[in-house]
């Protein structure tokens, strides 16, 4: 089913490039719900699981900023999201021994251990919501999508 039939639009889109941001704005939505529920079930948003999972792939504890921008989800308050993980024992902040104005915020044991919980349901998602479409043109796919990406950052 094309874009414009599943939102019964009865109307053409104005451009191929409407169409397209809709049709990837959409998708984001659909990937994002599905995401959503199994973060659900462990207690979790898709925010929240981000920023779990951004201090579990990085090395060393993090600050909010440092946060923000290995976010795939951009969101203003990462402190909220910070303070909710605290709040459930899956991070931890840290003062800086050398600036005490300058808070880490690192990963527990707890939040590693539900990292590793979710790692392979996660895959199994990925591979369900990827199953039609060959490796070459998810190859394709992730290359188009960085020339989005770029043509994105160019505009602004």
């Amino acid at each position: 089913m094309n874009l414009r039939e599943e939102l019964k639009r009865p109307v053409p889109f104005a451009s191929l490039q409407q169409e397209t941001l809709l049709n990837l704005l959409r998708v984001g939505d659909q990937i994002a719900n599905k995401a959503s529920r199994l973060f659900r079930e462990h207690g979790l948003t898709l925010s929240r699981f981000n920023v779990l999972r951004s201090l579990d792939l990085a090395d060393r504890p993090l600050t909010c900023g440092e946060i923000g921008e290995r976010m795939i989800h951009v969101v203003p308050a990462i402190t909220g999201l910070v303070d909710q993980l605290e709040k459930h024992g899956l991070v931890e902040r840290r003062r800086c021994k050398r600036d005490r104005r300058v808070v880490y915020i690192a990963i527990t044991e707890t939040g590693h251990d539900l990292c590793e919980e979710l790692r392979e349901p996660l895959d199994e998602l990925e591979l369900r919501l990827m199953a039609g479409m060959s490796d070459e043109e998810l190859r394709s796919l992730v290359n188009l999508l960085g020339k989005v990406r770029s043509s994105i950052a160019a505009a602004e």
